[in-house]
């Protein structure tokens, strides 16, 4: 199943540009087999996701528990295996900020 395909079981109007655009930025993570998928069970996962995607990437500067509560609620959507571009999508559309990517 491609990126785009797994984006749309949660986005149906998904931006196949900004997916490609996504692909592209984070070829490397994705290269990697366990890069690949988000460890909802894994908190220093979860610390690395609002860190480095949703503060660093996307700048928001919203207090920790709401960027958490708003990373849960994408998890909660997802069942089974979370890739993270779908999760990174997710979230960059929770935020307004798939503009970063188009």
């Amino acid at each position: 199943m491609s990126a785009l395909d797994d984006v749309r079981k949660y986005a149906p109007n998904a931006d196949a540009d900004v997916v490609a655009a996504m692909e592209r930025t984070y070829a490397l993570a994705l290269s990697n087999a366990d890069a690949r998928l988000v460890a909802f069970g894994d908190p220093s996962e979860l610390a690395t996701v609002r860190e480095n995607f949703v503060k660093g990437k996307l700048g928001v500067a919203d207090p920790d528990a709401s960027i958490d509560a708003a990373i849960a609620s994408i998890g909660e959507r997802i069942p089974g295996q979370r890739q993270r571009l779908t999760v990174y999508y997710l979230l960059a559309e929770h935020y307004g900020k798939l503009g970063l990517f188009a």
